[in-house]
């Protein structure tokens, strides 16, 4: 019963073995090796992004603080949900590889809207050379709130943000899981929504440790990869995330393991909400429940795993995230035991 993060789950056999056979022999280094190749061909034939620049890395931080460093210069400012991971989870990895300032977006459930987004766009760069000029709008789906953007949504902000002449980032540490809970397309999701560099998450989603940057237009890939290097994030023995990418991407393997997660996600989201628990909008593996005082105390004297949540007086609040290998028992033994 541990549902404290899709990080806490092992990865997938299919990763594993790839991991295993990328070992034998020899092959080049610092992504040159064969494995890569296919790994870029396999990218742009899922996004429908033939000219798309891929490029792999070890973490979602990595990613997300390279890409926006490739596209905001220091004095720019880098718009984000308030609740936004890279504003609350990277210890000011973005701020420090870019220079840049984030600034921060509210909005409920954790999606900015446009009218959210209109009065800090509209009041940046308003100062002259005294203020951080508009530079980049970076969305995160699914959200750090459990909640997932559909395409209108995205591609709405995003058209604010071109209008001022912004490029898009989007955050898919669990891109899989948005696209199974929405039904739209890599491409539908990404640069037909306005969106210029995606951070495509695969370690909550069953890899050992990788993450790919897809720039769809890859005029920005060269600086890309000299900030990878100078932030010593080009692996030498890349082959192993290659390998690990390649197996993820086979037979739409990243799709199942996240259909699986979704689809646990909703038989818990499902039962709590049957033993009277508050769930609010949560279509993908991930939520944040409420529940009357003292359940916290059974379910984790019962062995289950997840995070406490700040929560109103008189309630408690739960932090839980399903995984690929998150089974239909461990689902049945939580809710047995609230």
């Amino acid at each position: 019963m541990r549902f404290a993060s899709d990080n806490s789950s092992g990865a997938a056999p299919e990763i594993m073995a790839a991991v295993a056979k990328a070992n034998e022999g020899f092959e080049r280094s610092y992504g040159a090796d064969q494995a890569m190749s296919r790994v870029t061909a396999m990218v742009r034939e899922v996004f429908e992004a033939p000219e798309a620049a891929v490029y792999l890395v070890a973490t979602g931080t990595t990613a997300n603080a390279l890409s926006i460093a490739s596209y905001c210069p220091p004095w720019g400012a880098v718009f984000c949900h308030e609740f936004a991971h890279i504003a609350e989870d990277e210890c000011g990895a973005p701020e420090f590889y870019s220079g840049a300032k984030l600034v921060l977006v509210g909005g409920a459930g954790g999606k900015m809207t446009p009218a959210t987004l209109a009065g800090p766009l509209g009041r940046s760069g308003g100062g002259g050379v005294h203020g951080a000029q508009p530079a980049m709008l970076s969305l995160t789906n699914v959200t750090e709130a459990g909640t997932v953007y559909s395409v209108a949504e995205i591609a709405a902000l995003t058209a604010m943000a071109k209008a001022r002449g912004l490029p898009c980032h989007l955050d898919g540490a669990r891109f899989a899981n948005a696209l199974v809970a929405t039904g739209a397309t890599p491409a539908e999701m990404t640069w037909k929504a306005g969106i210029d560099v995606l951070s495509f998450g695969g370690t909550k989603n069953g890899c050992l440790g990788v993450e790919a940057v897809v720039m769809f237009d890859p005029a920005r890939a060269w600086e890309f990869e000299l900030r990878r290097k100078r932030g010593g994030h080009l692996f030498s023995k890349h082959r192993f995330l290659s390998a690990q990418m390649e197996a993820y991407l086979t037979d739409g393997l990243w799709l199942k393991l996240a259909t699986r997660a979704n689809a646990m996600g909703q038989r818990l989201a499902n039962g709590l909400r049957a033993k009277g628990a508050t769930v609010g909008d949560s279509p993908a593996n991930m939520m944040f429940p409420e529940w009357a005082t003292g359940t916290h105390d059974r379910l984790e004297g019962a062995g289950a795993v997840y995070y406490r949540m700040p929560a109103p007086e008189g309630r408690e609040r739960a932090r839980l995230v399903t995984s690929w290998s998150t089974t239909e028992d461990h689902v049945d033994s939580f809710l047995s035991a609230f």
